[in-house]
């Protein structure tokens, strides 16, 4: 099989680079390892940044987000049991838009299927070749028999654990990591949002967030150990735990039955550069953020937006330009995100190894956020979302 570009992985990077070149007249396919029915229901953050937002709606895939999808024109951060609301329409014009990330990859495989695209879900042994050379091709098993897609450009969208940067020798590349000492423990519960808007809420217990997946959907987390004993988790333990964190006059924890929970630990890693002669990686392949600022997706998004233009001026005109700078011109975007996420998550959490001096700057910062329009204004330029470009 031959096309002009490989996918590897069908999460929103790979779905959403697939729907752009078809929108350019550039033809790809992509491979997966799971199953539609596993892609389709993995439940992942869905806060979509306002230029995301916009880009679905203007390539024609944000019908149902626009329907579905919750605009938020703010968040709250809570803090001794006081809010401050960071009001984005007032500081910024923008919003963003709560819509959860499996329904943004259904909408992209129905839109791709629609066009006649190719998704090869359970392709197995998937291994890359010769991306030194003007000939690269990915080799896989499909159904038990070996064959191989020579393509022009491969694109690795296949996460944090995919074989795609591995792909890259280790001598080529370097990596950036940080492990943070937590880890966030996360329910899903059919109860209706306690707060219209997110709340980020910092305690002396740790740091706890209030979101939403829909009207009658809660999403909440709990700061934890990163390696926390679930099972040693019930749902009254969960909802108490909630309820203290959340603390403030007035205010009601909405509680209902408990769906999903798990912990998921914290990290930021970028690896340095994001393409190694035709393989260029994107989204969790390249870079992990701590989800304190809600960029992960987002991120994906934009190096989705600048392949899809280097690709269509190097296909179209042979302009080698973009391609050539494409982990540059990603990077300057990923660093301004993990500095935003690193930011958000050490003002909010409390850290064991904190002295009672860093404890208390720590809560001086949050006094600053909460009484300069400056500060706050930083924060919700950064939380809507930079240029998909810069």
């Amino acid at each position: 099989m031959r096309t002009q570009v490989g996918i590897i992985g069908a999460g929103p990077a790979g779905l959403l680079l697939s729907h752009l070149l078809h929108l350019n007249g550039i033809e790809s396919v992509i491979l997966e390892a799971r199953s539609r029915a596993y892609v389709e229901g993995r439940i992942r953050a869905g806060v979509l940044e306002h230029p995301v937002e916009q880009l679905l709606t203007e390539t024609g895939v944000g019908m149902r987000m626009r329907a579905e999808g919750l605009p938020h024109e703010g968040v709250i951060l809570r803090t001794e049991g006081r809010d401050h609301r960071i009001d984005f329409k007032a500081l910024t014009g923008k919003h963003v838009m709560v819509y959860p990330q499996h329904k943004i990859v259904q909408d992209l495989i129905a839109a791709r299927i629609a066009a006649g695209g190719q998704i090869l879900f359970e392709a197995e042994g998937v291994s890359i070749h010769d991306v030194r050379t003007d000939a690269p091709y990915i080799s896989y098993e499909m159904d038990g028999r070996a064959t191989r897609l020579d393509c022009a450009i491969v694109a690795g969208c296949d996460g944090f654990h995919g074989i795609s940067r591995e792909a890259i020798p280790a001598s080529a590349r370097q990596s950036f990591e940080r492990e943070y000492p937590f880890g966030w423990l996360g329910i899903l519960a059919d109860a209706a949002p306690s707060s219209e808007e997110l709340v980020y809420a910092s305690h002396d217990r740790g740091f706890a967030l209030l979101s939403m997946r829909s009207p009658t959907v809660s999403r909440l987390y709990l700061q934890c150990a990163p390696d926390e004993d679930i099972s040693q988790w019930s749902d009254d333990r969960i909802w108490a735990e909630l309820s203290t964190r959340f603390t403030r006059d007035g205010f009601s924890l909405r509680e209902g039955p408990i769906t999903q929970k798990g912990v998921t630990p914290m990290r930021s890693f970028v690896v340095e550069p994001m393409q190694y002669g035709r393989l260029f990686l994107l989204g969790d392949a390249a870079h992990i953020v701590p989800p304190t600022g809600a960029k992960g997706l987002n991120l994906a998004a934009a190096d989705v937006s600048v392949l899809t233009r280097a690709l269509t001026a190097w296909f179209r005109s042979g302009a080698t330009a973009g391609l050539d700078s494409y982990s540059e011109t990603c990077l300057r975007r990923v660093w301004k995100a993990q500095r935003f996420s690193w930011w958000m998550t050490s003002l909010l959490h409390r850290f064991s190894s904190h002295t009672p001096f860093e404890r208390r700057v720590q809560q001086a910062e949050l006094d600053a956020v909460f009484g300069s329009v400056a500060a706050s204004t930083v924060l919700a330029e950064n939380y809507v979302g930079l240029p998909l470009i810069l």
